[in-house]
């Protein structure tokens, strides 16, 4: 599985994260979504490389803002 992490801006509240979690998971490819407004992230698992700029939108559908984080080369 391959994780990618994002820092999304905006979330406040449980709303927010399921908002989040409801148009990311529609993404084709998508394995998992958890979305933590009070850490401000979003965590996508996927079988295979996601196209980030579809993560993005789909927050920004959702009514944020995403940027992908880099990874921490400790975990990779």
């Amino acid at each position: 599985m391959i994780t990618t992490s994002y820092r999304v801006t905006g979330m406040t509240c449980g709303h927010c994260e399921a908002s989040v979690r409801e148009e990311v998971n529609a993404v084709a490819g998508v394995g998992t979504v958890e979305a933590s407004a009070s850490a401000g992230t979003l965590t996508v698992t996927s079988a295979a490389e996601l196209d980030q700029d579809q993560v993005i939108a789909a927050v920004r559908e959702a009514g944020y803002t995403a940027e992908p984080q880099p990874s921490d080369p400790r975990t990779a």
